[in-house]
């Protein structure tokens, strides 16, 4: 049967979500896609969408990239001319996807993928931003579900001279839960710390991929430099210790949000999938 692979390019308020992948007996993410999609093109069982980044429960995204492969048929049924090209029927598809899907994840945009697409090993990077008021009367409560409230003033200064001694590749294992089978090894391309006009501070971390929890721990270690209880050389030193440390604090989840997935060029897809699946070591 022919198949086509379509990106879907989504956004969700991570509040109510028991993370994004499929969990028997919880609510994900990645459960109420897939079962909306089963249900407008009637497919039995519902098509398995690979994503680009697994968000934990509680953890948002307006950048979020996922793909699926589907039967050319189901596509071409949904409309009124079942003889019409898929990425003709794609508008259509789209408005039944936001007519059935509750309203905390939308998807923003389906095309066909380009020849070589992974959403996940095609990427070249991540962008994560985490946000953080430490206003003495709290956060302001429109704002609540998606901004981490720290009861101590920060200094951005010191958040950031920490976080420059955290650059490059390491082994982040300071800064990670173990998963068997995983490499802890990436690439932190990014990590600033800027307060806006609001007053909140926003953490934006890029990296290649990153590890369970790696994000939030690296927050919470900075936000103890930020408030003075620890030098801003400690983060630097638990990461050249490249084991769990228990005086890290993995921040909470709903100050984080996927922000953007960035791609190279189509004719560089498939290389950059057969790049990521390489196992990965320290100067390889």
């Amino acid at each position: 049967m022919e198949s086509v692979r379509l990106r879907l390019d989504l956004g969700y308020d991570g509040t109510d979500f028991s993370g994004w992948a499929v969990q028997p007996g919880r609510r994900t993410v990645q459960g109420e896609i897939e079962t909306a999609l089963g249900k407008i093109l009637r497919l039995d069982p519902a098509p398995a969408l690979t994503v680009a980044g697994r968000t934990d429960a509680g953890v948002h995204a307006r950048g979020q990239v996922a793909h699926v492969d589907l039967p050319v048929a189901a596509v071409q049924a949904i409309g009124r001319d079942a003889t019409a090209g898929v990425a003709e029927q794609l508008p259509g598809l789209l408005r039944r996807l936001g007519g059935v899907m509750p309203l905390d994840v939308r998807v923003r945009r389906l095309s066909v993928a380009p020849g070589g697409f992974d959403a996940r090993f095609s990427a070249l990077h991540r962008r994560y931003a985490y946000r953080v008021s430490d206003a003495p009367g709290g956060v302001d409560p429109l704002r609540r579900r998606e901004v981490l409230w720290h009861s101590r003033p920060l200094d951005a200064d010191a958040l950031n001279a920490a976080a420059a001694r955290l650059l490059g590749e390491h082994d982040f294992a300071a800064f990670c839960k173990k998963r068997e089978g995983a490499t802890t090894i990436r690439e932190l391309q990014r990590l600033t710390w800027a307060r806006g006009d609001d007053g909140i501070l926003v953490a934006t971390v890029v990296a290649d991929a990153f590890c369970h929890s790696m994000v939030r721990a690296l927050v919470g270690s900075l936000l103890f430099v930020g408030d003075g209880r620890r030098g801003v050389e400690w983060p630097g030193e638990v990461l050249a210790n490249a084991v769990r440390d228990a005086g890290v604090n993995v921040a909470p989840a709903h100050g984080l949000c996927l922000e953007e997935v960035r791609y190279p060029p189509p004719g560089e897809l498939a290389a950059r999938a057969a790049e990521t699946r390489r196992v990965r070591t320290l100067g390889s």
